[in-house]
Formats: C-alpha cells, structure tokens, sequence
C-alpha cells in the first residue's frame, strides 16, 4: 500500500511551479517498518523515520554480526509524529466525518474544511 499512497503525493512549491512527487522524509509508526517498505523508500531517495519492530530487532541481534547494523532512526523528527496524530483525533470528533455519512466527497471535503478553520480559529 505504501507505494499507492506516495504516489498519490504533491508536495506544492513555496515559489511556484510543478510540485514535487518525492516528499523529504516518511515519518510512520512500526507497522510500516517492514524491509520491502524501507528498501522502497530507499531507491526513491526518501529518508525513512519509523521506529524498528522489537522482533526484528531481536533477529538481528541473534543472528550477530551477519544481522547487520540497525536502520537510521530520528527520534527528534519522530516526536513531530504526534502534531499529525492529534488533528486526525481532533477531526475524528466530529461524528459526520468519523463516520463518512456524506455521500459526496466534495461535501466531506468541504466538513473537513470547516473542521481545519475552527481549529484554526480558536489558536
């Protein structure tokens, strides 16, 4: 699925122009810290923060010296992770948009919207 969903990516530019299709960095939690994941990251040039699985972990360092060294992890970036998952809780309380009664998406979109605005209202 990963794949799918960063193709789907735009990242606008700040001066203009075409936006770009690789973001800098994926910041994800464990479950997408799998190696097909992460080499496909790696061959598309886009560093990878996801935390290791503790059982991969535990293969690694029983195997020894042939389990490799651990895969780069930036736990100062991985705390930004949070800011992400708190406006999706937030966004969740609005029971039309939890529960997706909209039949158009245009009229999500637009419920999305509004929830974006009075969060940013009240700051």
């Amino acid at each position: 699925m990963l794949p799918q969903v960063l193709a789907d990516i735009r990242v606008p530019r700040v001066g203009g122009g075409r936006a770009r299709t690789r973001p800098d960095a994926v910041l994800a939690d464990r479950a997408y810290g799998s190696k097909s994941n992460r080499e496909y990251l790696r061959s598309r040039g886009i560093r990878t923060v996801i935390p290791e699985k503790k059982d991969q972990i535990a293969t690694r360092k029983k195997r020894g010296s042939k389990g490799g060294r651990p895969p780069a992890f930036d736990a100062a970036a991985y705390r930004n992770r949070n800011v992400v998952e708190r406006s999706f809780a937030y966004v969740k309380q609005w029971r039309g948009l939890a529960t997706r009664y909209d039949k158009l998406a245009i009229t999500y979109r637009a419920a999305v919207v509004i929830s974006a605005i009075l969060k940013w209202l009240r700051r």
